[in-house]
């Protein structure tokens, strides 16, 4: 595919994704690199009350331009009062006078639920040692001294895929950051970029480690709507994070703004939607199943608070270690190309060829001179509504289809021309040669 259509919107995306505050309801966006907010100013005579298990990196983000998270502070500077509440403190329930507190509820002994509890906790302590806490640092020039420096602006987590020291995360979680730190134990460890795929969202880092623990990978496609899966992860610096809950949906498709504003795109495919607290920090992190096998990539989530709002998006493994494995080999990864510019098929277009209103998929803008489309004769006009067998009715299910196959796989393609309704042969080529 070309790399825009004539909206600007590209359909093939190559840049990195994630917007750079939350959005509206409908537009997914990164958890990201969490920036902890400014500490307030301690009152007189007194330090400000904080818990023993709050972040060590408190201090502002000064060099925060572009930097996800830093947009999120100020919304959470009242949540981190109930996140840190002072130490001693302990919540109570309000009742009304004259009334008893009801005894909290609890599973019968034996029922799926208590089982299921005693397998997260079995999967924390399986998982744990096998996902890392990445900090993010920028250099710059304080402003009130003109003294140059390194300071920590945000953080994400990683996933340790081989004992070597290969670490698996997101690439917005490092696309920003001049030098990168993991935390094994209570030690902060130097990372460097292996390799980035921006338009997957997905990057490999390594530290000069040996003996590390990986995570066991699980298989995604094996996932099932209402499994249980477990969350691991750094959310707003609280690394070793766990959280749980239910595999919500899968194959989602979205498309994600690049970190900087512009027009290029990230294309997510096939993402799992879970509903296990994901917030800012989590993103790299893994989505396990009760097993304590990675299943997938904690990445984006869909909120209008910037917060867990219950819709979290994690990149299937079998996707994610395909790319891994490219980005270890080679720094770089390839994808299938098909070589046209889509849009929606909307009423406009339809009422323009000719077509029923109710005709569903994927219009073909242009084509590209020589590409795949090209040589199985995809013309422009045409209406993609298959492809390798998946019905396609939006340009984010033509991306799904495409990034779901492999470089040099032959697929049946069915285009709507006119009248015709034609199936074409289209090997796939690669996005590294375009």
């Amino acid at each position: 595919m070309s790399d825009s259509d004539a909206n600007g919107v590209p359909s093939e995306p190559s840049g990195p994704g994630g917007p750079g505050g939350p959005p509206s309801a409908s537009a997914p966006y990164y958890p990201a690199q969490y920036t902890p907010p400014a500490p307030p100013e301690p009152a007189s005579g007194s330090d400000p009350p904080r818990r023993a298990d709050a972040p060590k990196r408190r201090g502002p983000g000064v060099f925060l331009a572009g930097i996800i998270g830093g947009l999120l502070g100020a919304a959470l500077v009242g949540a981190a009062v109930y996140l840190y509440p002072p130490a001693g403190t302990a919540s109570t329930t309000p009742t009304t006078p004259g009334t008893s507190t009801p005894a909290p509820t609890t599973s019968p002994a034996g029922s799926k639920q208590d089982s299921d509890d005693l397998l997260v906790e079995a999967v924390a302590a399986k998982v744990n040692p096998s996902v890392v806490n990445v900090s993010i640092s920028q250099s710059g020039v304080d402003p009130f001294t003109g003294v140059s420096g390194t300071r920590v602006v945000g953080n994400g987590s990683g996933v340790i895929i081989r004992s070597d020291g290969y670490i698996l995360t997101n690439d917005h979680v490092v696309e920003a950051g001049d030098s990168l730190s993991i935390r094994l134990g209570t030690q902060d460890v130097p990372a460097k970029v292996v390799g980035t795929d921006p338009s997957t969202d997905l990057a490999v880092i390594k530290v000069n480690k040996t003996g590390l623990i990986a995570a066991e990978m699980g298989s995604s496609s094996a996932l099932k709507v209402g499994e249980t899966v477990v969350a691991i992860g750094s959310p707003f610096g609280l690394d070793k994070t766990v959280t749980s809950g239910i595999v919500s949906a899968l194959h989602r498709s979205n498309l994600a703004n690049s970190l900087g504003g512009g027009a290029s795109l990230t294309q997510y495919t096939n993402l799992i939607q879970t509903d296990a607290s994901i917030n800012p920090g989590n993103s790299g992190g893994a989505l396990c199943d009760l097993a304590g096998r990675v299943v997938g990539i904690n990445t984006l989530i869909q909120s209008t608070s910037g917060a867990s709002a219950g819709i979290g998006f994690a990149i299937p493994i079998d996707f994610a270690k395909g790319v891994a494995d490219q980005l270890i080999a080679t720094g770089k990864a390839m994808h299938p190309f098909l070589g046209v510019s889509m849009a929606t098929a909307d009423a406009a277009v339809l009422a323009q060829l000719g077509l029923p209103g109710d005709t569903t998929g994927a219009f073909i803008q242009s084509v590209v001179a020589g590409s795949p489309a090209a040589t199985a004769g995809i013309k422009a006009n045409d209406i993609l509504v298959s492809l390798g067998g998946d019905p396609i009715t939006s340009v984010e299910e033509a991306f799904a289809a495409i990034r779901s196959r492999k470089v040099g796989e032959t697929v049946d393609v069915i285009v709507l021309r006119g009248t015709q309704r034609l199936t074409m042969k289209v090997t796939l080529g690669s996005d590294a040669t375009k």
